[in-house]
């Protein structure tokens, strides 16, 4: 580590009024510890990444404790819950915690926020370290207080001992008492003594929401800033054949032109300034094009006809009985490509210092790997580029905030000593955002007499869902149009047991034969990477919508047939409530109206989430509206609940925008799909009423929830559509026109 970030360091720590405790985050991982008797313990979540203390946890002089993480706050509620966690297991009330997340030069990398992996790893790593300390402490008071550590007790840091003695945390945190590393050998509290987990404690991050402060990075507009702006090329492969930039750097307000190859910006003293010398940039240059895309109608096909980098055998079970299939059925499930359609586009502020240090502030989920990128991409040390991460009125999953985050970096690094604000236009955002990957599911199943599935065959055919800047130039936008071009990355698929294009494709269901594969194509017509739930979106839909076709096709209540097929119990409980909360067995059937369910639990290892909606569908317009919509998750350990049902409420109203109304269109050239009207998303007056339940787990391991009821949401949605108006729809997105082209004739 240069010494130029161990004194930024140290020099941040010292102005925030942070006792002078060492602090050092490790650069190797250590895997494990060992325990009293020599044994190899491995430390839980992050830990296993970071395991000093006091790279995550400083007790502080002011009678406050500071909470360093590497993962960032999406609007989930996180950073609250790991709050709670640290307040419970140190015994300190919860507004003593001043947490500092996502600030590349302080916290422990903890890698992308992303994939429902902030509970069960950082919350963990936070418990565990929050248990540790407490116990160090307990035991340098037992020191002082010559007291046996059993005969002490916490109450809000204050240490007392049963001869009436105390002694505060405040007190003992001396020198070097928390430099070491964690062993996991504490285990956390009983759940029978919980205080904040399990509690509803409101989010730290609302008081500031609410009163209107500017808390969101595009609100943000530091003294003295400039403006910049970006001109992009009318295509993905175009190349810039000339410009004329005299117009543009004689405007009024204008700093500075600056031209890269193909890459083409501006910096001014004002934003409409800025704005008004792209257009002249943009009116001059001239480009060579060579894309040629499928269009949104083709893409399915073309998908099932490019050849994949690879195909993958993501699940191979053979059947050891000889049983005959009775009978068997099939079908295809379609997902087009979908927007973030972040409502807030992405934003960027940069300076490049006088120390050499460029600092970004950015809403990326990635700010570790975003800054490192951004440093092969700038040909800087990566000590010399600091990401800090700022909320952002944005979405979950690889949109442009990195792209943002390294166009203010060139442009900043074209005027030293000035900060750099840009923000894209609604316009660029949509046409050039990563999209959630168009995807083809085809099912088959062999049954016997009763039923039952013998074999389960499930195909799909995706683009990558993960093209994210992991550390590598190539997977930033503007990197492709520099004079010295970055070539994208080859994008991998993950692995088990999170996957990506494949995630959840593997059903939760007893099949005694049961084959997934997955056709990896990585040849990409338009930028595709990560959102929110990736693949699992599709693969859900198809999947449960199997499930019910089966159903019916051997006259059994989908519920049911769902529960004989399953074997977890904790599946079969929230697929019961979720029935029983919608009035599954007592429902009765009207004109144009139905119920329908949906289940999974996320990536099979994450939070179970079962839906039940009741649909209304007008034959005449084909619009669907949804009357009701229930859910029910169990995420294990509860920390707060209405956070968690905050994250299942909305990822059911986004899924059913996906469902009902959002297709990324584009013809043989370009995006089509360049503003709402042509990328409509669902309204207020379209959300309906939304029921909640979690099934509290006390003592088991927090499961990842923030994308569990997308796929859920869909495949209830076209179930219940099913029970409306007796026809199977496949294709995504339920629009009125696709329902009306689908419905039978009127009779005459």
């Amino acid at each position: 580590m240069s010494k130029t970030m161990d004194m930024n360091r140290r020099q941040a720590l010292k102005v925030a009024g942070y006792l002078s405790l060492s602090f050092g985050v490790p650069l190797q991982s250590e895997l494990s510890q060992a325990d009293d008797l020599g044994q190899a313990v491995s430390l839980p979540g992050d830990l296993k990444g970071t395991p000093m203390l006091n790279a995550w946890l400083r007790i502080n002089a002011d009678k406050t404790v500071t909470l360093l993480v590497g993962k960032v706050e999406l609007g989930q509620g996180v950073l609250t819950a790991v709050s709670q966690v640290c307040a419970e297991e140190l015994d300190v009330d919860i507004s003593r915690i001043k947490l500092i997340s996502g600030d590349t030069a302080l916290v422990p990398n903890e890698g992308v926020t992303a994939g429902s992996f902030s509970m069960p790893y950082c919350a963990t790593a936070v418990q565990y370290a929050s248990a540790e300390v407490r116990s160090i402490l307990l035991g340098l008071a037992s020191q002082s207080l010559k007291a046996p550590v059993d005969q002490l007790s916490v109450q809000d840091g204050l240490i007392k001992s049963s001869t009436g003695l105390s002694i505060s945390y405040w007190d003992l945190a001396l020198g070097q008492s928390l430099e070491r590393k964690a062993t996991g050998a504490v285990k956390p509290k009983d759940p029978s003594q919980y205080r904040y987990i399990g509690k509803p404690v409101g989010r730290i991050d609302f008081p500031k929401k609410m009163t209107g402060q500017s808390i969101f990075l595009q609100e943000m507009r530091p003294k003295g800033m400039l403006f910049g702006h970006i001109v992009r090329p009318p295509s993905y492969l175009s190349e810039l054949q000339s410009v004329d930039v005299s117009v543009a750097q004689s405007m009024p307000g204008v700093v500075k032109v600056v031209q890269n190859g193909s890459f083409l910006g501006v910096v001014a003293k004002r934003e409409q300034q800025a704005l008004a010398a792209a257009k002249a940039l943009q009116a001059s240059a001239q480009w060579r094009q060579k894309t040629e895309l499928p269009t949104h109608e083709g893409i399915f096909e073309w998908l099932q006809k490019t050849p994949p980098q690879k195909i993958i055998p993501t699940k191979r079970q053979v059947r050891a009985s000889t049983d005959v299939a009775k009978r068997s059925h099939e079908a295809t499930y379609y997902r087009p490509f979908h927007m973030h359609a972040s409502i807030g586009t992405s934003s960027a502020i940069a300076t490049l210092g006088a120390d050499g240090v460029l600092v970004i502030q950015t809403h990326s989920q990635s700010v570790f790997e975003t800054g490192l990128a951004i440093a092969k991409m700038l040909e800087m040390e990566p000590s010399k580029v600091r990401c800090q991460h700022v909320q952002g009125s944005g979405c979950y999953g690889h949109n442009m905030a990195d792209d943002a985050a390294a166009d203010a970096a060139l442009l900043a690094v074209s005027v030293p000593g000035r900060t750099v604000r840009l923000q894209y236009t609604r316009e660029q955002e949509h046409q050039w955002e990563p999209y959630g990957s168009a995807m083809v599911v085809k099912i088959r199943a062999g049954l016997d007499d009763a039923g039952n599935v013998l074999d389960w065959s499930l195909n799909l055919w995706s683009n990558p869902h993960g093209t994210r800047p992991s550390g590598e130039a190539g997977n930033l936008l503007s990197s492709h149009y520099l004079s010295k071009p970055f070539a994208l990355p080859v994008p991998e698929n993950a692995g088990p047991p999170n996957y990506a294009a494949d995630r959840n494709a593997i059903a939760l269901y007893d099949f005694p034969g049961h084959e997934v594969l997955t056709h990896f194509i990585t040849d990409m017509p338009v930028r595709a990477s990560s959102t929110r739930g990736l693949g699992a979106y599709a693969n859900v839909f198809s999947i449960e919508c199997f499930m019910d076709e089966l159903a019916h096709l051997v006259n059994l209540d989908p519920v049911e047939y769902r529960l004989r097929s399953l074997k977890d119990a904790r599946a079969k409980d929230v697929i019961s409530k979720v029935a029983a909360m919608i009035g599954w067995s007592s429902y009765q059937k009207r004109p144009g109206r139905g119920i329908g369910i949906g289940f999974a639990r996320y990536k099979n290892i994450a939070a179970y989430c079962a839906v039940a909606l009741e649909v209304e569908v007008n034959e005449k317009s084909g619009r669907i509206r949804v009357l009701r919509a229930f859910a029910v998750a169990d995420t294990g350990q509860v920390v707060n609940p209405d956070g968690v049902k905050n994250q299942i409420e909305g990822g059911l109203v986004q899924s059913l925008s996906w469902t009902l109304k959002e297709e990324v269109k584009f013809d043989q050239h370009q995006i089509l799909s360049q503003d709402w009207s042509s990328y409509p998303i669902l309204t207020f007056s379209e959300v309906p009423n939304v029921q909640v339940e979690l099934i509290d787990r006390p003592g088991m391991p927090f499961l990842g929830t923030g994308e569990a009821s997308q796929g859920p949401t869909a495949a209830a949605l076209a179930n219940a559509v099913y029970q409306a108006v007796g026809v199977r729809y496949r294709r995504l997105p339920l629009t009125p026109d696709r329902v009306k082209e689908g419905l039978p004739a009127p009779k005459a």
